[in-house]
């Protein structure tokens, strides 16, 4: 892995999981030095994140770690709805059928993960995150899934905003299995309406709940 490849990895999932938090100056000769490498690579790296819009120029500070606003967010879950309704009714049609029948099943024991005994839930996001490929590679459209990826680094950041609250966690497994059980059954409305649904109920959470920092 080149150093800037390296760089760019640990400074975006350090960014996605809020170990860096909004606001966060990330200077060069510090961050090269916790990162192990030089600061042309860290300025390659600390490029590609402000091209991702995870960090920005702020005068005299220098980078610093973007925040979520609440506009922010309501304009994410109006592009998300577009593109994952969608995506979840190409599914529907085009998918494998007992990849997603498996998917529904582990979703319903989603719960387990969430009760245990990572507070950071990461089990539980990686089963989300393999709904997500899975709708990926079944809607065969290299267009759709790349327009989803380069919007999921920031709803990453945003679905960890919920990872304390483990009454919503749960509600939300039950969602995604709702939508992988749509998905396995073939039903493109159903899969698109389940779709609709979760993510009105992640966004209604979301705006309740969220702080500015």
């Amino acid at each position: 892995m080149r150093a800037s490849d390296k760089a760019y990895a640990a400074l975006r999932d350090d960014i996605v999981e809020w170990r860096l938090a909004p606001g966060t100056v990330l200077a060069e000769v510090e961050q090269a030095e916790r990162l192990g490498v030089s600061r042309t690579p860290l300025r390659e790296a600390l490029s590609r994140l402000s091209a991702e819009g995870l960090t920005t120029a702020a005068g005299g500070r220098g980078v610093v770690v973007t925040d979520i606003s609440l506009d922010d967010i309501d304009e994410m879950f109006e592009l998300r709805e577009t593109l994952e309704g969608k995506a979840a009714a190409l599914a529907a049609e085009r998918g494998e059928r007992a990849v997603f029948a498996q998917l529904h099943e582990d979703l319903l024991r989603a719960p387990e993960l969430i009760s245990g005994s990572d507070p950071a839930r990461h089990d539980y996001y990686a089963l989300v995150a393999r709904l997500d490929e899975a709708i990926d590679s079944a809607i065969s459209n290299s267009y759709l899934a790349q327009a989803m990826r380069s919007l999921r680094v920031h709803l990453v950041r945003v679905r960890r905003l919920a990872a304390d609250d483990a009454l919503r966690l749960h509600a939300a497994a039950l969602e995604h299995a709702a939508i992988a059980e749509a998905i396995a059954d073939g039903n493109a409305k159903l899969a698109a309406a389940a779709t609709t649904v979760h993510l009105h109920r992640s966004l209604s959470h979301v705006k309740a709940t969220h702080t500015p920092h």
